[in-house]
C-alpha cells in the first residue's frame, strides 16, 4: 500500500505592513501580519539615516511571554544596532533577531523595505 504524506510548504509574499509616517524614528511599532501559520505580531524598528533603515522581529519576547518587544530600547552593541527587551533587558539583534545573552534565543525575523511611503514585509 502507498500512502501519501501532505507537506506544508512556506508561501512568503510581500504585503503592505503600514507607512512610513506611522513609524517612529529610532523606535519601534508593533503591527500584524499575515503568515502561513497564520497572524504573527511584528515588532518594527525604523532607523533613519542608517543602512538599512528598517527591521522586522517577532514582537513576543520569548523570556517575558509577553509581547513586548516593540517596546523595548534601540540601541547599539559593539557596532551593532539592538533592541533591549522591556521587560528582562535581553538584547536582541535587530539584524537577525539574536540574543546576546543567551545564544540558545532568537526571534523570528522578517525582510522589510519601503515602497515609496510604504512598508512593505516579506510573510
Amino acid at each position: 500500500m502507498n500512502t501519501a504524506t501532505a507537506t506544508k510548504t512556506m508561501t512568503q509574499t510581500w504585503q503592505t505592513l503600514c507607512h512610513r509616517a506611522d513609524l517612529v524614528p529610532f523606535s519601534g511599532v508593533a503591527a500584524w501580519v499575515e503568515t502561513d501559520e497564520g497572524p504573527a505580531q511584528v515588532a518594527l524598528f525604523y532607523l533613519p539615516g542608517k543602512d538599512p533603515e528598517l527591521y522586522a522581529l517577532d514582537h513576543h519576547d520569548p523570556m517575558a511571554g509577553a509581547n513586548v518587544n516593540a517596546r523595548g530600547i534601540v540601541g547599539d552593541l559593539k557596532g551593532q544596532p539592538v533592541v533591549a527587551s522591556p521587560l528582562y533587558k535581553h538584547h536582541y539583534r535587530l539584524a537577525d533577531g539574536q540574543c546576546l545573552e543567551n545564544p540558545g534565543l532568537r526571534l523570528r525575523t522578517w525582510a522589510v523595505s519601503f515602497k515609496g511611503a510604504e512598508v512593505w514585509i516579506e510573510a
